[in-house]
């Protein structure tokens, strides 16, 4: 019995097999060799062979990492390439994709950077850590005045935040020049007293390139002088994978000369968005409390009692504060009556002309006596009254009138609150103060 055949794969599946397993096994590498067949096509992609006297591999390097590379790139040329190794699966090609192109014989430099590195780090010169005012007052940056790190720089500081005082320093950022022009700048810049540490900062920027091209920025002078600087200072040299002194020795670094840019200025936009949303988180606010305020309007006017209902409540109790008085003057007469008679009784029964003197002595004296304590009684009752009476009066709605006001009733008697509970043509009687007038609607005003 024949065997099955087994399933077999498509040539696309095989390249795509394969290319998945040099990425995953190989990854990213360097590899030193030698330039061959250099071309740059239009579209500013770069290919190339690399080889050694005994192999070759084509090599890719696409536009977005090519601006970085300052190395000529020339057939013949010996350079160390990082990327990472895959396959072109449409015609099977096995390469590889550089991200970054050096030219060979950069190990003595490397040894002297590290050494540098040491010694300064043990020095201190690496332990600025300033706080950099945010955004600053005035920003102060160390660059070419042509090149495109300043483009990058000038272009976020733009679109994020376009009330920056920038003040370009252009000094040369490449070449023997380059540190001494800086160091020079540097030092003119902290010895203006119009800058505050406080309020201002010092950018030293500029794009990518090779160890070549950033040696400027590992002097150790230039990297004494930023540590030194009164004014905080933030480096942002070559791209996130160069390294120099000046970054060490500046309070803060930056990636990239745009990501300088982001961190030294907020954005517009976000502070936008959020100026927008406390706004909509005020007028809700706004909104609750006028809610609010209004229920408790509502609910205060329910609890308001018409004038009239407050004059009848003072009319019964003036009327109350009367009957007592009566009743206490009728008591207090009633009283002083059965005295009288009590001790006329007793007169009647002793010596008349000595009781009759002492006792006309004792009436007398009682009758002073009932005469005060009645005007006394009289006088306080009177008082309370006059007090009750002015109470009264303020809540009078005369008293309002007098100030004025009027009452509009219809002609059924029923007081007018509104305009609405009016029409054109109807009869009004008006209450003012002194005497009464008959009115006609002619029309409702808008309030």
């Amino acid at each position: 019995m024949a065997s099955p055949t087994p399933q077999a794969l498509s040539v696309s599946q095989l390249n795509q097999r394969a290319k998945q397993t040099l990425e995953r096994d190989v990854g990213e590498v360097w590899v030193e060799g030698e330039l061959s067949n250099v071309s740059r096509p239009a579209s500013g992609h770069v290919y190339f062979t690399l080889k050694d006297d005994r192999a070759q591999i084509r090599c890719a390097l696409f536009r977005q990492r090519a601006r970085f590379v300052s190395a000529p790139m020339r057939d013949g040329d010996q350079v160390k390439l990082r990327g990472r190794v895959s396959l072109f699966e449409p015609r099977g090609d096995y390469q590889l994709i550089a991200d970054a192109v050096q030219a060979a014989g950069l190990g003595e430099l490397l040894a002297a950077f590290e050494r540098l590195k040491a010694q300064l780090e043990g020095e201190g010169v690496f332990a600025n850590a300033r706080p950099l005012p945010f955004p600053p007052r005035k920003l102060l940056i160390l660059s070419s005045a042509t090149g495109a790190a300043i483009r990058d720089v000038l272009a976020v500081l733009e679109a994020r935040w376009p009330l920056a005082d920038v003040t370009l320093i252009p000094v040369p950022v490449q070449g023997a020049e380059a540190a001494p022009a800086m160091i020079s700048a540097l030092a003119l810049l902290n010895r203006q007293a119009r800058l505050d540490p406080e309020r201002d900062v010092i950018l030293i920027t500029r794009g990518g390139g090779s160890l070549e091209d950033l040696w400027a920025f590992n002097n150790e002078h230039l990297a004494r002088a930023i540590f030194h600087s009164r004014l905080p200072v933030m480096s942002a040299v070559g791209h996130e994978v160069d390294v120099t002194l000046a970054d060490f020795a500046a309070d803060m670094r930056a990636p990239t000369p745009s990501a300088a840019a982001e961190r030294l200025v907020p954005d517009q936009n976000t502070l936008k968005r959020q100026l927008e949303h406390q706004h909509s988180r005020l007028q809700r606010a706004m909104q609750a409390r006028l809610e609010r305020d209004s229920q408790r309007l509502d609910t205060l006017h329910a609890k308001l009692r018409h004038p009239g209902e407050q004059l009848n409540r003072q009319r019964q109790h003036l009327t109350a504060l009367n009957q007592r008085l009566n009743r206490a003057m009728q008591q207090t007469l009633s009283q002083q009556k059965a005295q009288v008679t009590q001790l006329s009784r007793r007169l009647a029964s002793q010596d008349m002309a000595r009781l009759h003197r002492a006792e006309s002595e004792r009436v007398s004296q009682l009758q002073r006596r009932l005469g005060s304590a009645m005007q006394r009684q009289l006088e306080s009752r009177q008082a309370r009254l006059k007090a009750a009476a002015r109470e009264l009066n303020a809540v009078s709605p005369l008293a309002v009138l007098g100030r004025g006001y009027a009452i509009a009733q219809d002609e059924q008697g029923q007081v007018i609150r509104r305009a609405e509970d009016t029409q054109p043509g109807q009869k009004l009687k008006l209450k003012l103060g002194e005497g009464r007038l008959s009115v006609e609607v002619k029309r409702r005003l808008k309030t």
